[in-house]
């Protein structure tokens, strides 16, 4: 079983940027599609953004449309999000996931998870 492991978490000023990563123990991201949710305590797990496994199409939550960036490195089995211009309700603890499908935005149909990371920023 692949495993994911989320890092770049941490405490940010409003305006201010993070990089998350997401390193995968296999080559997961080749041959699966990929994506970032988050989640708010108390609130259901979100959808941020994703990247088709071919690395040619992207779709994001219209909240973070224009500030975040997936992008991925095949090379080192590995899944970022940029987050630019960040605002105090994008804190919460970040996920990266992977899905047998090309690409989705619907948290049911990922099959594999990271521990989460947390991300806040202060206004």
């Amino acid at each position: 079983q692949v495993q994911l492991v989320e890092s770049g978490g941490g405490l940010v000023q409003a305006g201010g940027s993070l990089r998350l990563a997401c390193a995968a123990s296999g080559r997961i991201f080749v041959n699966y599609g990929a994506g970032w949710f988050r989640q708010i305590p108390g609130k259901e797990r979100e959808f941020v953004a994703t990247l088709s496994r071919f690395g040619d199409y992207t779709h994001y939550a219209d909240s973070v449309k224009g500030r975040f960036t997936i992008s991925k490195d095949n090379a080192k089995n590995m899944l970022y999000l940029q987050m630019n211009s960040l605002k105090p309700e994008d804190t919460a603890v970040y996920y990266c996931a992977a899905t047998s499908l090309v690409a989705s935005f619907k948290e049911q149909e990922y099959e594999v998870w990271g521990q989460g990371t947390q991300v806040t920023v202060s206004s």
